[in-house]
């Protein structure tokens, strides 16, 4: 899939998880149109993000989000009663997407070695379409509330666990060689983080999110493959198979 197709697919999904955000916190929104409702929380969303980015979450004030997003100071508390409420919505929000697209792709292929290249490809499409908000939940978690920061750990962990799960059962199939499969899920994690973390360095470079895509998974796959799926994969790559 390329990144452009990605992002359509994405573009519908945010639109789904945007309803179910408004659905689970309808308790707390006291605005009666759900129409308009779903658009503006995308928006306080984005703004959010964009003013924590540049000041940090603890540094924004209400009155930064108001004149960011064009609402006023009444507009915006009667979408969330609080900071806090904000901030749980926000990371409920991206993680809830994250894992949904990131499964749901995952658990289309069969193959160990096609579930980890597709879990590479699409967290790394992810990242980049997503970026204000992987690169906020990563530099402001020291900064979260401890119950955040336990959500933001268990969402990094869950993400590896995905990975070693990938490996064990490709190593069992033969299909990956026996290694560390824990530390290899935890240094390919990493390597997906450097994507978004470090963006400016791969813009500089005009590498594109489907060049180190691919570039990724070439080294993964060269330590992981058995010799007889890396012959099999080069064969079929001679042969112009996919």
């Amino acid at each position: 899939m390329k990144y452009s197709e990605f992002l359509k697919i994405l573009s519908d999904y945010k639109e789904e998880f945007n309803k179910e955000n408004l659905f689970e916190n309808r308790d707390k929104i006291r605005v009666k149109k759900d129409s308009s409702v779903a658009k503006n929380l995308e928006r306080i969303f984005d703004a959010t993000l964009v003013i924590s980015n540049k000041k940090g979450f603890q540094a924004m004030t209400m009155r930064d989000l108001s004149r960011e997003v064009e609402l006023s100071m009444g507009a915006l508390y009667s979408y969330f009663p609080s900071k806090e409420d904000l901030l749980t919505m926000l990371q409920h929000h991206g993680r809830s997407i994250t894992k949904s697209i990131l499964e749901k792709y995952i658990n289309l292929e069969k193959n160990p070695a096609d579930k980890l290249k597709t879990g590479v490809n699409i967290h790394l499409y992810l990242s980049e379409a997503m970026q204000p908000w992987f690169y906020f939940s990563y530099m402001e978690a020291r900064n979260l509330s401890e119950q955040e920061q336990t959500r933001a750990i268990e969402s990094e962990l869950y993400t590896e666990k995905i990975f070693e799960e990938i490996l064990q059962e490709g190593e069992k199939t033969g299909v990956f060689l026996v290694r560390n499969h824990q530390l290899t899920a935890g240094i390919i994690k990493a390597m997906l983080q450097d994507w978004y973390l470090k963006r400016w360095k791969y813009a500089k470079r005009n590498i594109s999110v489907e060049q180190y895509a691919k570039y990724l998974i070439s080294i993964i796959e060269a330590f992981c493959l058995s010799p007889e799926d890396a012959k099999m994969k080069k064969i079929r790559g001679e042969n112009g198979l996919h």
